[in-house]
C-alpha cells in the first residue's frame, strides 16, 4: 500500500502555480490586443485551439483512457456540460471587460472570488467559517456596497466573474475526473458550438479577415487558455492549500496594475476606498488560512 503524499510545498509545485498566475496576470495584454475581434469569436477560438494543446498534454501524460471513459458516460457528459457552460460565461465576461475598459472590475472580481468560495462552501457544503473568515467576507461585501453607491449601479462585471468562477470551481470539484482530463472534456463539448459559430462567421465573410497579427493571436488563444489552467492543476497538487491561497492574489494584482498604469482606467475615490477594503479582507482571510495549517 502506498502512503499518502505529505502535505508540503515542493519546488515543482511552486514553479507550476507561479507560472500559471503570472500568465493569468498578463492575459489582459493579450486580450486587449484582440479588442477589434467580437467577444464570441475570441471565445470560439479559445475553445477550438485549446483542443490540440490539451490533447497533446493528455497523450504526453498517458491520461487518455479516463477521457474516453468520460465521453461514454452520460452522467459525466452532463456534468461536463455544466462546467463547460460556466467557464464559457466566465470567459465571455472577462474578455468583454478587458476589451471595453473594465479591467479594474475584473481584478475586483478575482480578488473577491476566494472569499466567495469560502461563503459558497459554508452555504452549500456546510463548511464551518472562522470568525476571521466571516469578517473578511463582510468587509468585501461592504466594499461592493461602496462601489455600488458611488456608481449608482451594481459592479456587474466583478460580481459576474465571481459568481461564474465560484460556481465553476464548485461543480468542477464534483466532476469525478482529473483536472486535465476535465478541461479536455469541457472544450470537446464546446467545440461543435465554437466551430459552428466560426463557420457561420466565415459565411458572413468575417472569419480571418483581420491582419496577420490578429490572426496569429487568435491561433495562439488555445495556448494562453489551456497552458495556465493545466499548470495550475498540476501545481495545486504539489502545494499546501495555504500556499495556493497566497499565490492566487498574484493574477488580480497584475490585472489591477495593468488596468491602472497601462490601460489608464480611472481610479476614483470609491475605488480608492473599496480596493484597500478588499486587500484588508484578503489579509485577514490569508492569515486565518495560514494559521489553520
Amino acid at each position: 500500500m502506498t502512503s499518502a503524499k505529505p502535505n508540503i510545498d515542493t519546488p515543482r509545485g511552486f514553479a507550476f502555480a507561479l507560472a500559471a498566475y503570472l500568465l493569468w496576470g498578463f492575459l489582459p495584454l493579450y486580450m486587449k490586443a484582440l479588442a477589434a475581434v467580437p467577444v464570441a469569436e475570441v471565445i470560439a477560438h479559445r475553445v477550438i485551439w485549446s483542443v490540440p494543446v490539451a490533447g497533446l498534454v493528455l497523450i504526453w501524460l498517458g491520461r487518455t483512457a479516463e477521457l474516453k471513459a468520460a465521453l461514454k458516460t452520460p452522467r459525466m457528459l452532463v456534468m461536463g456540460a455544466v462546467t463547460a457552460a460556466l467557464i464559457t460565461i466566465n470567459w465571455g465576461i472577462y474578455v468583454w471587460a478587458i476589451q471595453s475598459g473594465h479591467a479594474l472590475e475584473a481584478a475586483l472580481g478575482y480578488y473577491i472570488n476566494p472569499l466567495f468560495s469560502v461563503f459558497l462552501g459554508a452555504v452549500l457544503l456546510k463548511e464551518r467559517m472562522s470568525l476571521a473568515q466571516k469578517a473578511a467576507i463582510a468587509l468585501a461585501a461592504l466594499a461592493v456596497v461602496v462601489l455600488t453607491v458611488e456608481a449608482g449601479a451594481v459592479p456587474v462585471v466583478a460580481i459576474g466573474l465571481t459568481l461564474s468562477w465560484g460556481a465553476y470551481a464548485y461543480f468542477k470539484k464534483m466532476l469525478p475526473i482529473g483536472p486535465n482530463q476535465g478541461f479536455m472534456l469541457e472544450v470537446l463539448i464546446l467545440s461543435p458550438f465554437a466551430l459552428g459559430y466560426l463557420l457561420w462567421r466565415g459565411t458572413e465573410g468575417a472569419l480571418f479577415t483581420a491582419g496577420g497579427g490578429t490572426v496569429a493571436l487568435l491561433l495562439g488563444a488555445g495556448v494562453v487558455t489551456a497552458v495556465p489552467l493545466m499548470l495550475y492543476a498540476n501545481g495545486a497538487k504539489l502545494l499546501r492549500l495555504s500556499t495556493i491561497g497566497v499565490l492566487q492574489y498574484i493574477a488580480p494584482t497584475l490585472i489591477f496594475l495593468t488596468a491602472v498604469f497601462l490601460f489608464g482606467e480611472p481610479f476614483g475615490m470609491a475605488r480608492a476606498i473599496a480596493f484597500p477594503m478588499i486587500w484588508a479582507a484578503l489579509v485577514i482571510y490569508t492569515v486565518s488560512l495560514v494559521r489553520q495549517k
